[in-house]
């Protein structure tokens, strides 16, 4: 597995070592380095990150501000000389809190951390390609089976996604693109940067919105198009 990484820190010294502990790191692989948090906010909104290295005192946003700025953000670690940031930072689900100076032994430690919870991720979600019609997701300390006819949509959540049934909502700890990859697509369709609905599910189409039993689910404008040609599919009767 190869991770994708980004390195946010104010001091070049810091940035240097950081650096070099990725580079004697095989499974990481360094996107980018930043001195400045929103200079590299949209090289995380572009760009597939799996693991931030995060510094908290930065100019502009500390680094737990940023984390919250942040729609769906990646696995974060925080390397700083402040250790009395700790207990907020776990507030925030971070991975690991690397007080400086930093020690290889102890960087791998965080990172081996950071690789085995990808994997996890990737685990609880089986292969959509296979001929299995349901997923296991781990929710509550347990993995729990869903039926892909089950599911009526998926919701991106702050640091989580919810799954809604008819009957209940899952809250898991995965990334929404994690699970995008994992659902069959002749089944479901991402309409919106934060949902992917079951489009057999879908009951009524009005105003950019689509009904989902008593749920509303908004549309992105650029994906209307393509959400109202694939929900039709030619079943659309017009005088």
């Amino acid at each position: 597995m190869n991770i994708n990484c980004i390195i946010i820190d104010d001091e070049p010294l810091a940035r240097k070592g950081l650096t070099e502990y990725v580079h004697n790191v095989d499974f990481l692989s360094l996107t980018g380095s930043y001195e400045d948090a929103l200079k590299a906010a949209a090289a995380i909104s572009e760009n597939e990150i799996d693991l931030l290295f995060l510094d908290i005192e930065l100019p502009h946003i500390n680094g737990l501000d940023f984390i919250k700025t942040l729609q769906h953000p990646p696995l974060v670690i925080l390397t700083t000389a402040y250790p009395q940031y700790a207990l907020e930072s776990f507030d925030l689900n971070v991975l690991d809190y690397l007080v400086k100076p930093i020690s290889f032994v102890r960087f791998l430690k965080a990172v081996t951390k950071a690789k085995e919870q990808l994997h996890l991720t990737h685990q609880t979600a089986a292969p959509a390609s296979n001929a299995d019609d349901y997923i296991f997701i781990k929710t509550d300390n347990k993995l729990v089976r869903i039926f892909f006819n089950d599911i009526l949509f998926v919701e991106a959540l702050q640091n989580y996604i919810a799954i809604y049934t008819a009957e209940k909502k899952i809250i898991c700890y995965l990334t929404f693109k994690s699970v995008e990859e994992k659902l069959p697509a002749e089944k479901f369709l991402k309409v919106h940067k934060s949902y992917i609905v079951q489009t057999i599910k879908v009951d009524a189409f009005e105003n950019n919105e689509l009904q989902i039993n008593a749920f509303k689910i908004p549309v992105s404008r650029n994906l209307k198009d393509e959400v109202l040609k694939k929900i039709l599919e030619n079943k659309y009767l017009k005088r």
